[in-house]
Parts: C-alpha cells; structure tokens; sequence
C-alpha cells in the first residue's frame, strides 16, 4: 500500500514540474513580414528582366488602386484588395515557390479611365507601396497596365 502511494505522490510531483517548466516559457512570437521577407534570397535582374509577357511572371504581382492596393491571386484569378499596413504581411505568406526569381515583385498601375483626382491618388499610391517595398528591400519591376 505504501509503495502505491509513494508512486502516486512521485507522479504527481514529476506532472506539477513539468507542467511549472512548461508554463514558464512563453512561446516565441512569430517573425515579423520583413524578418520573414529577408529570409528570401536577394532578386538577380538576370533570372527576371527579360520576362514581357506577364502571363509567364511566377513572383507576387502587385496593383496599385486609387484607394487602395492589390495582390493578383493567380490561383483564383482574383485580387486581394490591401491596405498599406498589409501589403508586407501579404508578401510574407506567400510561399517560397512563389519568389523563384527572389526578393522582387511586379507591379502595376490600375489606370481606368477615371478622374483627374484618380489618377493622383493612383501616382501618391504608387509612391507609398515603393516606400513600402525599398524599406524592405524588395525589388520592384514597373510593368504597364494590363
């Protein structure tokens, strides 16, 4: 009976340290978009500049929007409209297939035919995302609207 009892009192001392150790260590938090983005290899124009049909680009293609900003979903054929604060965090989900030409992105402008007003707003978004992108030092290739 006393053997029984010493092993229930050993298990429950060896359940309350190991669950004291565990509780003590706080998990680490996540990487932040840009740690997560530097990990990605540095873009080499050679492996990339000679694309012109945009059909055949492989890395996140970026539109800039009169109100907002766009990542194209090639997948579902459709964009992800992003504020500022989350086009990096965007980027940073991508998968690694998704950067085979390294750390850069394509990026266009979306220019209907809109107002003046548009059309200003469009060129002060385009200034923003290439703030955005060089703090991160992502590379960004200009291609014309499609």
């Amino acid at each position: 009976m006393l053997d029984i009892l010493l092993r229930i009192r050993v298990a429950l001392l060896v359940g309350i340290c190991a669950f004291g150790i565990g509780c003590d260590q706080e998990p680490a938090p996540p990487p932040d978009a840009t740690t997560v983005l530097q990990a990605i290899p540095a873009a080499d124009p050679a492996n990339y500049g000679h694309i012109a049909d945009m059909k055949k680009w492989r890395n996140p293609y970026l539109i800039v929007r009169a109100d907002s900003f766009a990542l194209w979903d090639s997948v579902d054929s459709a964009e992800i409209i992003l504020k500022p604060d989350e086009v990096l965090p965007a980027l940073a989900r991508q998968p690694a297939k998704n950067w085979p030409y390294g750390r850069v992105v394509a990026a266009a402008e979306n220019t209907p035919a809109g107002s003046d007003q548009d059309a200003v707003a469009i060129r002060r978004n385009k200034g923003i995302l290439g703030g955005i992108l060089e703090g991160a030092h992502i590379a960004v290739k200009w291609v014309p609207s499609a």
